[in-house]
């Protein structure tokens, strides 16, 4: 197989993925009747330039306002900044620098690991 041919494989792949989790997040939220799981399912399923990146520092000031929430973020966390408060971060995907970051000081959980019907709505805020 070529680059070219390995490129494109692995971007069928993400796209996959992606039509994966839209799917469930719709499942859980026809199952649960939250809101917040449409909300997310229909800004991934907008075009990829329109997803949120968004810096570690931004997400260490939004800990502080949301004390004991848990962020999501639909789209990229970068590792640009530092982490001076506890933080638990949901995300579509980061950084391996971001990751090591937010795991320091708290936790980080992919998306599509995090979706269920057992998790508190009221405990989550996500960042737009």
């Amino acid at each position: 197989m070529t680059r070219k041919q390995n490129k494109k494989v692995n971007i069928m792949a993400k796209k996959l993925e992606m039509q994966e989790l839209i799917t469930s997040l719709e499942k859980v939220s026809r199952k649960t009747k939250k809101q917040i799981w449409k909300d997310l399912a229909e800004r991934l399923g907008k075009p990829r330039r329109n997803n949120i990146v968004i810096n570690v520092e931004k997400l260490g000031r939004l800990a502080g306002q949301f004390k004991g929430k848990t962020l999501i973020v639909p789209g990229k966390i970068l590792a640009q900044g530092t982490l001076e408060t506890k933080i638990k971060v949901v995300a579509v995907e980061a950084s391996e620098k971001a990751i090591e970051k937010i795991n320091a000081k708290g936790e980080f959980i992919l998306l599509k690991d995090f979706v269920n019907d057992k998790v508190k709505v009221n405990e989550l805020v996500m960042v737009k």
